[in-house]
């Protein structure tokens, strides 16, 4: 299993939301790329990054951020946050990112999703951010009609090959991630699934790599100091 740490920008800082709230949002450090060193420095060969302004109205604020990152770093660098188009998706990919997730966009414009996939295929990723059992989109601002399961098995009749799936209520609240739904989704699809939301220690890491689990995304743990991340990239192995 791979471990990803998170950056999520906002103004370029690199930020914290608590459960995807923008008025509850602590800012870690106005140099996001000193954190990607970081990162790097202590193992890391992927970065999962969010762009939150983005993410509210399909803008690219952050964008030389992230460029920054791909290129100034060795990181796998993946990046969502406000991709609707491909134009938006061909910017990032210029930039020199390595995977693109496409969130609200999955669920409203198959048609986009559709061209990506033909275009870049698995250099896509869907983000599958999950509220009381649905899709939620615009930035967790809205709950979608469809459930994840619909949606999971949506995405992989469509031939997406990578899912990274959010329990938006365990988002940056440090009580554990929601091991229960990710083993019932390993079980039931095909799908490369990344746990996203909630994961706040190494036992969190220990039981989603007993999954199989293509990855995990580690976020507020990291900044906390509650997860040592040279650890949890030894534990994922």
């Amino acid at each position: 299993m791979i471990i990803l740490p998170a950056i999520d920008l906002f103004e370029k800082k690199a930020v914290r939301l608590l459960k995807g709230d923008y008025e509850k949002m602590t800012v870690y450090s106005d140099n996001p790329i000193e954190i990607a060193r970081d990162f790097e420095e202590k193992g890391a060969k992927y970065i999962h990054m969010v762009d939150l302004e983005g993410a509210k109205d399909g803008s690219v604020p952050n964008i030389s951020v992230v460029s920054q990152v791909a290129k100034e770093t060795n990181l796998f660098v993946e990046i969502g946050g406000g991709i609707r188009n491909i134009e938006t998706a061909d910017k990032y990919f210029s930039a020199g990112v390595d995977r693109v997730i496409l969130g609200t966009a999955a669920v409203n414009d198959e048609e986009f999703l559709k061209k990506a996939l033909d275009k870049y295929g698995e250099k896509i990723a869907v983000g599958a951010d999950v509220k009381d059992g649905f899709i939620a989109i615009k930035g967790w601002l809205e709950k979608s009609q469809v459930s994840l399961e619909e949606f999971f098995e949506k995405m992989e009749n469509l031939g997406v090959d990578n899912i990274i799936c959010t329990d938006i209520s365990r988002d940056g609240a440090m009580r554990g991630t929601n091991l229960e739904m990710y083993k019932r989704l390993s079980e039931k699809f095909k799908v490369k699934i990344t746990a996203s939301g909630g994961v706040s220690d190494i036992d969190d890491v220990k039981k989603l790599r007993q999954m199989n689990l293509y990855g995990a995304i580690i976020g507020k743990a990291y900044y906390t100091g509650a997860i040592d991340l040279r650890q949890a990239l030894e534990v994922a192995k």
